[in-house]
């Protein structure tokens, strides 16, 4: 059909002729949709009709660009514009029901699979986002968007050096996208390529000098590589900007090596009175400006108000989080029923071999990140981060046995010893990409481990353990003032943070029951009294010489992400020791939950045996 035959027929019947068409004579309905774009370039429809068309006719080059051509005329596609509005206003379900309903229909329809991969995306099915994004892109494989989401997708997933690579395409197209060039920075912070990371972000900055959210992501990488001067003067340009956004804020009271001065505590509470609780848009801004605030109440000296606006800003966070500490008390009961002396003596050689990982686990905020920093100190020993690589393996084989992550000791009392093998492989495969050095050890310090150490024993049996362990008050006080970037989703109510604990060591005893020997523990309180001893003592459990450069651990220039980073550039000290002292009036949630475990600390394993 000619141009001038449209005039005949509407274009919804020239488009079902040339659907018509499409199985036993492509080439003709080749020619009816290139008609219909000559006359209506805007018709999706018809872009995406050819691209069926030129694949049946083996032109596969030509069918991804119709596939992008698609893509371009989709702003006019009344289903896929509601399909971005429903997205826009958040209403996820009617998104999904009109996505899906199109793809149905044309299950090649790549703009309406990206807009799928987004609605994945948002609900945390990164895996179904993923699978879709890479359809996207193997039917049109110039479809920029698509690529950049797929970036975004594996950053979510930890997957941090496929995300640098998919962005350095991404960039490659597009290189003047501040956005790309921001979650490159990030990504490349996370595998420790942070010379090229401050270098995005100072180009960044110079081009946007009034981003203040740049400005503040630039300043945390600052801090991790130690330059805590040049961190701060970044935090305050972003205040210059944007005064309000309370994680600016909370960044400068994370350093935990600032005082704030009258003037900071008046812009807080202007910036808080400002920021209006009906607003739900805004509780991130205030549960950041309580946690800043109770830091400057706890420098100055004021228990009360202190107090009031860290429970403020626990609140709004848990609020937010939603846990369940009865979830976590499952999984202990789960692990200590499965994984009994018999349940190890019948696995005894499954696993991966290799002796390289370190794992320095226990409750956040109790001398974890000092241990790494003595550790890494050491010639033989590579510090890298806390790595998220243990719980995406527990996750991984709950879901793909069970369907449920939650589950993963059942799926784990199920495995095979070639199971257990591959995934002790999988594991110094992912990590990788941290080790930067030569080094025959490396660490992990992610204190959440604590909970995946009968998987790390099983996986990775020649791995070393050690167990950083803190008085229950001041670490689990420590844990109610620190707010964290992602995680810990137990440390914003006392209760629960006590039930935390109390698990935590309910399974550390039943492993030094079921495994002797096996981890060592360092309390924070003997290391604080006797450094040189305990780090002997490590050293030997290492099966490694003692190295004074281990006791100038504080000279040690390598990058520290956590929120210990400034506090272990420093000589050890007692500056940490009974800070929840002035807050007893206000514990005895916490008391109750830990029980037994506070009045035996540090003999805890006795209680459990």
């Amino acid at each position: 059909m000619t141009t001038a035959g449209l005039a005949t027929v509407s274009v919804d019947e020239a488009l079902a002729n040339a659907r018509r068409l499409l199985r036993s004579e492509p080439a003709a309905a080749l020619a009816q949709v290139r008609a219909i774009i000559a006359a209506l370039p805007v018709s999706a429809e018809a872009h995406r009709i050819a691209a069926h068309a030129l694949r049946a006719l083996g032109r596969e080059e030509e069918a991804q660009q119709a596939s992008l051509s698609a893509v371009s005329a989709a702003i006019h596609d009344p289903a896929l514009i509601e399909a971005a509005l429903a997205l826009a206003e958040n209403r996820l379900p009617d998104a999904e029901g009109a996505l899906r309903a199109r793809l149905k229909a044309d299950a090649t329809d790549v703009a309406a699979i990206r807009m799928l991969a987004e609605v994945a995306g948002r609900i945390g099915r990164y895996a179904d986002a993923e699978r879709l994004l890479c359809r996207a892109l193997e039917l049109a494989p110039g479809f920029g968007a698509a690529r950049a989401n797929l970036a975004t997708v594996y950053y979510k997933q930890n997957r941090y050096a496929e995300a640098v690579e998919m962005l350095d395409a991404v960039l490659g197209e597009d290189p003047d996208n501040p956005a790309h060039a921001n979650l490159k920075a990030a990504a490349l912070g996370r595998i420790g390529g942070y010379d090229e990371a401050i270098a995005l972000y100072e180009e960044l900055t110079r081009r946007f000098p009034g981003h203040a959210k740049l400005w503040m992501s630039y300043g945390h990488m600052l801090k991790t590589v130690g330059w805590q001067e040049d961190s701060i003067a970044a935090y305050r340009h972003a205040l210059g900007a944007d005064p309000g956004l309370g994680e600016l804020w909370w960044s400068l009271a994370n350093l935990k090596t600032i005082r704030f001065d009258e003037g900071d505590r008046v812009a807080m509470e202007t910036a808080l009175a400002a920021a209006d609780p009906a607003d739900s848009g805004r509780d991130d801004d205030r549960l950041h400006l309580h946690f800043a605030l109770g830091k400057a109440h706890d420098d100055a000296g004021e228990p009360e108000a202190a107090f009031r606006h860290y429970a403020a800003g626990n609140a709004i966070r848990a609020d937010q989080l939603g846990y369940a500490a009865k979830e976590t008390s499952a999984i202990v009961d789960a692990a200590i029923a499965v994984f009994t002396p018999a349940f190890f003596a019948d696995r005894a050689g499954s696993g991966d071999p290799a002796p390289d990982p370190i794992f320095i686990l226990g409750m956040p905020r109790a001398g974890s990140t000092l241990v790494e920093q003595i550790l890494a100190s050491h010639s033989a020993i590579e510090g890298t981060m806390e790595l998220p690589d243990i719980p995406a393996l527990a996750l991984g084989i709950g879901r793909e046995a069970l369907g449920d992550g939650r589950r993963w000791v059942e799926a784990i009392a199920a495995a095979s010893p070639e199971k257990l093998a591959e995934m002790g492989a999988a594991f110094l495969r992912r990590t990788q990409v941290q080790r930067k050095t030569g080094k025959p050890f490396y660490i992990d310090k992610l204190p959440n481990n604590w909970l995946y150490v009968p998987l790390i024993r099983l996986i990775l049996p020649h791995a070393k353990i050690i167990d950083a362990r803190r008085h229950p008050l001041d670490c689990c006080w420590s844990n109610f003032r620190q707010h964290y970037a992602k995680g810990q989703a137990f440390s914003y109510d006392l209760a629960d943070m006590g039930a935390y604990y109390h698990d935590y060591v309910r399974l550390m005893a039943h492993i030094d029951a079921v495994q002797p020997g096996k981890v060592h523990r360092v309390f924070h309180e003997a290391l604080l009294d006797d450094p040189e001893g305990e780090v002997r003592a490590m050293l030997a459990f290492l099966g490694q010489p003692y190295e004074a450069a281990c006791m100038a651990f504080h000279t040690n220039a390598r990058a520290v992400r956590t929120a210990s980073s400034e506090q272990v550039r420093r000589p050890i000290n007692r500056d940490g020791v009974g800070q929840w002292q002035p807050y007893k009036a206000w514990l005895d949630p916490l008391r109750e939950a830990l029980g037994p475990v506070l009045e035996a600390y540090p003999e805890i394993p006795n209680l459990f045996n």
